[in-house]
């Protein structure tokens, strides 16, 4: 019925594109010649941040695409970048909804909501100063201590086994998270892929259905229809992980006073946050805040071990300037090679390839060309980090290039901007950055991690699969030989 409802309104979509995009007279950004009705939905792919990386070396470093009737800017570009997230930031700061996550949930959100209002400037600064600031990430760095060493003891029992390493960081992520938030752990290193309760595969659900390709994003006016079901299986995923958590956020409320141990739900509770609230908010922090951390690490991992000779220099800056075998935050400052290859990780293989959406809510103009009001925008940051024009050699993973460099990934350097820019940079970037650090320190201090089946490093997959986040196509299987 959906497929008859398509053809019978295709005249309609034609005359539309035709109207608005042929006849506008607006100097749009270069780009391939849309095909009708489905303008370059053929071109964009399976995995978009190839697909556009490809074309904007044709056409330039900010192009235009038609997706249905839908317009998308693309910026591959540093100066692009710069237009889109600081010199019009202003216009262009509004988020892009998929058709799948659109509810009534929208007006709680912070990381999906449609405008920077009041209420998103209030949210915003109280996870700023709760749990991203540099009081609240002391105040928490026992607790990830904690979870670090429980990952630890896990792994020294997993000795001459394979291990999965994006499963053990993921669980050891999402339980550090939930004690931070909610006090307590939700997922078991034993049962690492959360079967018991389902919660992991909910979560990474709901993602998946906001990231499918989708007749509702690309033909708005079918977007009430739901042609594919895709808004109403997030909906009964999201109801029913705000079901798990409504027990947990009711003891809270009547055990607040007296609790002694405070975490951010208490924080929540005594600013007047409804249940409502609550669920939308911790939604998207479990979802932003796990993922991303995790395929970062396993990347680092897979790097490392490909290349013996960073994995040497990283061992050896590790065993003379830790004293003992624990990581302790206060030391990571001290480890400029660490920080070094997380850098180069980041460049190479950034969580977010294209950062989240943004939206025109104004007509303006970047580099000289107009983007429409309504327009999708995206920042391909994995072009950016891959562009031979910035970087010397940039396929390959050499953290010495960041040795000595100003360069950081705090929004000022455009080449390079892994957490993105302007108001809608990563809020998280603190906490996800000392976890990634402290982590990653930790599996190489104290273990010698190989292959399976003394596979050879340098033929190691390192194919990408473009979803939730920038992951490994086949996930990252080590054995460790050794343990310090």
């Amino acid at each position: 019925m959906s497929f008859s409802l398509f053809l019978l309104l295709t005249p309609l979509f034609l005359v539309f594109i035709i109207r608005k995009y042929l006849k506008s007279g607006k100097k749009l950004p270069p780009g391939p010649r849309p095909w009708p009705i489905i303008g370059n939905l053929n071109q964009v792919g399976k995995n978009p941040h190839v697909s556009t990386a490809i074309l904007a070396q044709e056409h330039g470093g900010l192009i235009s695409l038609h997706l249905g009737t839908q317009v998308l800017i693309v910026a591959s570009s540093p100066e692009a970048a710069m237009g889109i997230l600081r010199t019009q930031d202003r216009f262009l700061s509004s988020r892009f909804v998929p058709s799948a996550f659109h509810s009534n949930y929208l007006p709680f959100a912070l990381i999906w909501s449609l405008d920077c209002n009041e209420n998103w400037k209030s949210l915003r600064t109280l996870c700023r100063i709760e749990m991203f600031s540099v009081k609240a990430l002391e105040y928490q760095s026992s607790l990830r201590e904690e979870k670090l060493a429980q990952m630890i003891d896990f792994l020294r029992r997993k000795k001459g086994q394979v291990v999965n390493i994006e499963e053990v960081v993921f669980t050891t992520m999402f339980n550090t998270l939930s004690n931070i938030f909610f006090g307590k752990d939700f997922l078991d290193l034993e049962d690492q892929r959360g079967t018991a309760s389902g919660l992991k595969e909910k979560l990474i659900k709901i993602l998946e259905n906001g990231l499918a390709p989708n007749i509702s994003d690309f033909f708005p006016i079918l977007q009430r229809l739901d042609l594919q079901g895709l808004r109403k299986q997030t909906l009964r995923h999201v109801d029913e992980v705000f079901d798990s958590w409504v027990g947990i956020i009711n003891e809270r409320r009547s055990v607040a006073a007296a609790n002694k141990e405070h975490c951010f739900l208490d924080c929540l509770i005594e600013n007047g946050f409804s249940n409502e609230q609550i669920n939308v908010l911790a939604l998207e922090l479990f979802t932003a805040g796990t993922d991303t951390t995790t395929s970062t690490i396993e990347w680092a991992m897979a790097e490392l071990i490909k290349n013996k000779n960073v994995m040497f220099e990283l061992q050896e800056e590790l065993k003379h300037k830790i004293n003992s075998n624990t990581i302790v935050e206060s030391e990571i400052s001290n480890l400029p090679y660490l920080n070094a290859c997380i850098k180069e990780t980041l460049r190479l293989h950034p969580p977010a390839p294209l950062l989240l959406p943004h939206r025109a809510i104004q007509t303006c103009e970047v580099l000289n060309y107009t983007i429409p009001r309504g327009a999708q925008i995206l920042v391909n940051i994995w072009a950016i980090g891959r562009d031979p024009k910035i970087w010397e050699d940039p396929l390959s993973f050499k953290p010495e290039r960041f040795l000595g460099s100003s360069l950081d990934f705090r929004g000022k350097d455009f080449e390079f901007i892994p957490f993105g820019a302007g108001r809608r940079m990563c809020p998280g970037l603190p906490s996800g950055i000392t976890s990634v650090q402290s982590i990653l320190a930790s599996l190489i201090l104290r273990f010698d991690w190989i292959l399976p089946s003394d596979q050879d490093p340098v033929k190691l997959d390192m194919n990408e699969k473009f979803g939730v986040t920038l992951q490994k196509n086949k996930p990252l299987q080590l054995i460790f030989k050794h343990l310090n």
